[in-house]
């Protein structure tokens, strides 16, 4: 499944089948090449961010969760990796070596686990194996 395929699902909690919100943003743990959480909008209330091993599942319609309880307000290094500046979307990747491949169009993820498989940028397709890290300016690939 890709980004812009599950931006937008609706969020339901299995205990009442009310909404909990929508995806707006996936968050991402480069170094990991996992989505670590989902950034949710339309939420019941202030704290609008869901772990990833609190989704029960990611289906082709709708995200599933226990509850709405389970969203929280980011701290820490949820906080750091929430951050917009560290989006992955629309991002400049660049290798190690200094060259500079093109910007984030879309990420091809796995929904039943959450890791990235490859990034589809506009210099082409990436491996998420060559994943570094994610800074405010970069993405950080190995040079292949």
């Amino acid at each position: 499944m890709r980004f812009s395929e599950g931006r937008g699902h609706p969020v339901v909690g299995t205990e009442t089948a009310d909404t909990v919100g929508k995806v707006q943003r996936f968050v991402v743990d480069a170094s990991q090449a996992r989505v670590v959480a989902l950034v949710l909008k339309k939420t019941p209330d202030k704290a609008d961010v869901l772990r990833w091993a609190d989704v029960i599942t990611f289906g082709p319609d709708a995200v599933t969760v226990p509850s709405a309880g389970l969203l929280v307000e980011p701290d820490g290094e949820l906080a750091r990796l929430t951050n917009k500046k560290r989006s992955l979307l629309g991002q400049r990747v660049l290798t190690d070596a200094g060259d500079n491949i093109g910007e984030v169009d879309d990420v091809d993820f796995d929904p039943a686990d959450g890791s990235i498989r490859h990034l589809l940028t506009s210099g082409g397709e990436v491996d998420a194996a060559r994943l570094l890290g994610l800074g405010s300016y970069a993405l950080m690939v190995r040079h292949s």
